[in-house]
């Protein structure tokens, strides 16, 4: 055996690479990561691996390779239960071993591990090359569904809003309308907005709930998902109030944004109570201090 097989660190980043290639043994023996630690051809593995009494070794690591993909498609399965329980255990594992081939583990953290699982699906779906007015619809209701999923599990797994001041639901409305109108809400670092093609958070939750829910017609829903106190909860929105959550997530004023609605001082008494509603779910980090000259937009509203 040469001096570079006996190398222990070069011999685990060769085995690394041979039983985590989709591919199998064969495949990942021929792979430039691979061979870039130890050139050898499948006839010569047990110069670097020995057989036992009943296998042989591309048997041996091939056992390796089974378990390794065996737990990332365990790791999707939990990941991914309501989207397991859309499409069945088959097809789902269908789905997850191609996205495994296409889009292999590179991270040292399985939290990583389903990140591209949606864009996957939207890639792989049988009408992708088709124009979006051809495309069937139920495709659409699998994407949305694995993309709240991924979001669940970043809002889960990321920073959220505990220990952190929020805007408090009291004084936010205690606000004279004046000044209110030219804040600007800091949202919470957990707080993420979402639009998709089906009710999927409906079907979400009840399929968490174990109700066992048809499969949804389409329509447009907008989502609010945010964690408090460690619970992850999603929130539907109109489409006005999406609107308007966003605008103010990404910098924009109430009276900025109500300029631009058709009957302004009804809205702002609207939004109001919606902000007051938001504040309380822990939408806004904090409230920032009035701007000091108040914009022309603004100024164009008379309460």
């Amino acid at each position: 055996m040469s001096e570079q097989l006996r190398d222990l660190e070069t011999i685990e980043h060769w085995m690394q690479a041979v039983i985590t290639n989709p591919a199998g043994i064969a495949g990942g023996l021929a792979s430039e990561t691979a061979r870039q630690y130890v050139d050898i051809s499948t006839d010569e593995i047990e110069k670097v691996v020995t057989r036992s009494g009943s296998l042989s070794a591309a048997a041996r690591l091939a056992i390796y390779g089974h378990a390794y993909f065996a737990r990332l498609q365990e790791c999707l399965r939990v990941e991914f239960p309501i989207l397991l329980h859309a499409l069945g255990d088959e097809l789902f594992i269908l789905f997850a071993l191609e996205y495994l081939k296409n889009y292999p583990s590179r991270s040292y953290t399985l939290n990583r591990l389903g990140e591209n699982f949606p864009r996957y699906l939207a890639e792989s779906r049988p009408d992708a090359g088709a124009p979006l007015g051809e495309r069937e619809s139920w495709p659409d209701f699998i994407v949305d569904l694995a993309t709240l999923e991924r979001a669940f599990a970043e809002v889960f797994d990321g920073p959220g809003s505990e220990g952190l001041s929020l805007a408090d639901r009291d004084a936010l409305l205690n606000i004279p309308i004046a000044e209110l109108l030219c804040a600007r809400l800091a949202p919470a670092s957990c707080l993420r907005l979402l639009t998709f093609r089906y009710p999927v958070s409906q079907y979400f939750d009840a399929a968490r709930k174990k109700e066992n829910p048809d499969l949804p017609q389409p329509a447009n829903t907008y989502v609010a998902m945010s964690r408090r106190d460690y619970v992850v909860r999603i929130n539907e929105l109109t489409q006005t109030q999406y609107e308007l959550l966003s605008a103010l997530t990404t910098g924009s004023t109430l009276g900025q944004f109500a300029t631009g609605q058709p009957d302004q001082q009804p809205f702002v008494a609207t939004a109001r109570d919606w902000l007051g509603d938001w504040a309380d779910k822990g939408f806004f980090q904090k409230l920032s201090e009035p701007e000091a000259v108040e914009p022309e937009s603004t100024r164009m509203l008379s309460f």
